[in-house]
């Protein structure tokens, strides 16, 4: 979940123009970077490995709730333009496509934190169009840029109710490997928060 204390937008015309520009007459494909790729938390028909370009995985989103507290933040990863990013795509299918999205504003866009953008997916099978969760270097929600010491301190003391960031990025970095993907600069990240803890 997307998280601030307060919505900074109402997440309900969101939901109503993404379900709108979606249409409803083909298949629904959604992109998966993050924890989405290890819990997606919907039904699917099929899942590929898929890369976009413009956009980049990057540990840069404060987390309040889930991996940490107002009090001390947690982080997740985000969707930051610039670059390219390698993930996944769930093909979910037309019918059960809007019971889909309000499932993922209920995880994503409680709190309207994301910008849900249709990004074009490049599969081994070909393009797809799928919806994507980006976030603006201009939302409060985006850390900017921060220290190996930040981030030390971050992966030893933030924990929210689903755990710590630290946790959450092995995770992930865990799943991106069982499917064959590098993150080479998470990977750098991850062995120089170990090292300096060592």
């Amino acid at each position: 979940m997307s998280e601030v204390l307060k919505p900074l937008r109402d997440p309900q015309p969101l939901l109503e123009q993404a379900l709108a520009e979606w249409g409803g007459e083909d298949d629904l494909w959604v992109f998966a970077y993050g924890s989405l790729i290890w819990r997606p938390d919907f039904e699917f028909a099929e899942r590929r490995p898929a890369r976009v370009n413009g956009w980049h995985r990057a540990l840069k989103m404060w987390s309040r709730i889930n991996r940490g507290t107002p009090e001390r933040p947690g982080l997740v990863f985000a969707l930051l333009s610039g670059g390219c990013c390698r993930g996944m795509v769930f093909r979910i299918p037309r019918a059960a496509g809007e019971d889909a999205l309000r499932q993922l504003w209920r995880r994503e866009m409680i709190t309207a934190v994301y910008d849900a953008r249709w990004l074009n997916a490049h599969t081994p099978q070909g393009p797809v169009r799928a919806l994507a969760f980006t976030l603006s270097r201009a939302s409060p929600n985006h850390t900017g840029e921060l220290s190996l010491e930040e981030y030390r301190a971050i992966f030893a003391h933030a924990r929210g109710r689903y755990g710590t960031t630290h946790e959450y990025a092995h995770l992930t970095l865990e799943e991106l490997r069982r499917h064959d993907i590098r993150d080479r600069q998470l990977e750098r990240l991850l062995r120089k928060v170990q090292q300096d803890s060592d």
